[in-house]
């Protein structure tokens, strides 16, 4: 059990985590799970892990935030506010935390002996697509719904309103590869500085990487695109006729269900794209890197 790892993990994660709190980014919910899934991933799946997450909450983090009065109007339409909560931070690093414990479980080697091992690799490539992929969601979202232009459904194109579950810009696309090829790249780096840092040598070959994060990445933020399209939970507002994916609208009235199954709600769907996004950077990294 590396104690001293995970102590590290929860001083680091707590501290991001009530930071994050004040600066109105977390709700005590959210700081509870990211302490956990911030514990779990720096204690389990080191140092590279954990950096990666703190890389993908600090930009979510920020582009939820710029701009926020223009996106203010659609809140109403979005399961959740820009606080995230425990269901949020549990959807988007759950995953990652799964896989960090499944290293502690299979990987039974230390430190740099990790690095030549095939169960680590294809554990950690599958972390990284699923980081990938929360973060082009996040990116796509928060960008997207500033598009001059209609977003179109994925699955018919027809033109839908802007926040719409399913609904994608062209610009949201973009940003949704950027979201992932910013994960690539932060994972590549943070692996050289390791790899130079314990061998004295750089892992040059590791490169294609980020090309695995950003196609992983997009290919998961699309596959919830999908769901959020054909059987998310989706609700409607009488009173102040709105679509929601909200079982409480923000007018305090209670919703009726529109189409989709009511358990899939909006955490579940980001959940299960991170596995889709995590499985495909894993096999992408059998081709192409192990």
């Amino acid at each position: 059990m590396p104690t001293t790892q995970l102590l590290a993990g929860l001083a680091l994660s707590a501290g991001i985590g009530w930071l994050a709190y004040r600066r109105n980014s977390l709700t005590r919910s959210g700081v509870a799970g990211a302490v956990i899934t911030g514990t779990l991933i720096f204690g389990f799946g080191g140092w590279t892990w954990g950096l990666v997450l703190i890389a993908f909450f600090v930009s979510s983090t920020l582009l939820s935030h710029w701009r926020w009065a223009d996106k203010a109007e659609l809140a109403d339409k979005f399961a959740k506010g820009e606080r995230r909560d425990l269901g949020q931070t549990l959807a988007n690093g759950g995953y990652g935390a799964a896989l960090a414990i499944a290293v502690f479980l299979l990987v039974d080697l230390p430190g740099e002996a990790r690095l030549g091992n095939p169960t680590y690799a294809f554990l950690t490539l599958a972390y990284f697509g699923a980081m990938a992929t929360v973060n082009a969601d996040t990116w796509a979202t928060e960008l997207g719904v500033l598009a001059s232009q209609a977003p179109r459904l994925i699955t018919t194109g027809r033109p839908v309103a802007v926040g719409t579950s399913g609904g994608i810009t062209g610009m949201g696309t973009l940003a949704a590869l950027a979201g992932a090829a910013f994960i690539g790249v932060c994972a590549f780096l943070f692996i050289q500085a390791a790899a130079l840092a314990t061998t004295g040598s750089l892992l040059l070959s590791d490169l294609p990487l980020i090309g695995i994060a950003a196609a992983a990445g997009l290919a998961g933020s699309l596959v919830d695109s999908l769901l959020g399209a054909t059987v998310q939970g989706i609700y409607w507002c009488d009173g102040c006729q709105k679509e929601t994916e909200r079982r409480v609208h923000t007018c305090g009235e209670a919703t009726k269900p529109l189409h989709g199954w009511r358990w899939l709600n909006n955490d579940l769907v980001n959940f299960v794209s991170s596995v889709a996004g995590g499985l495909l950077a894993a096999v992408l990294g059998l081709v192409f890197l192990l």
